[in-house]
C-alpha cells in the first residue's frame, strides 16, 4: 500500500472519529445538566481528534504540493 493509500485511510478513521466525539459532545449538551462532570473529558477527547484530523489533512495538502 502507498504511503498516499494509508494516508487516505488515516484520514478516513480520523474523520470518524472526531466526527464521533463531535456527536458526543453534543450530546452532552443536550443532557445538561446531567453528566456535568463529564465536560471536560468529552471536550478534550473531541479537541484532540480534531487536532489529528486537522495534522494529517495538513499532511495530505503538504504531499500533494
Amino acid at each position: 500500500m502507498s504511503d498516499a493509500d494509508e494516508l487516505k485511510l488515516r484520514l478516513k478513521k480520523l474523520n470518524a472519529q472526531a466526527t464521533q466525539a463531535k456527536m458526543d459532545l453534543h450530546d452532552l449538551s443536550e443532557e445538561l445538566p446531567t453528566n456535568w462532570e463529564q465536560i471536560l473529558a468529552v471536550a478534550q477527547r473531541c479537541h484532540d481528534a480534531h487536532a489529528a484530523l486537522m495534522e494529517a489533512r495538513r499532511q495530505q495538502a503538504a504531499a500533494a504540493a
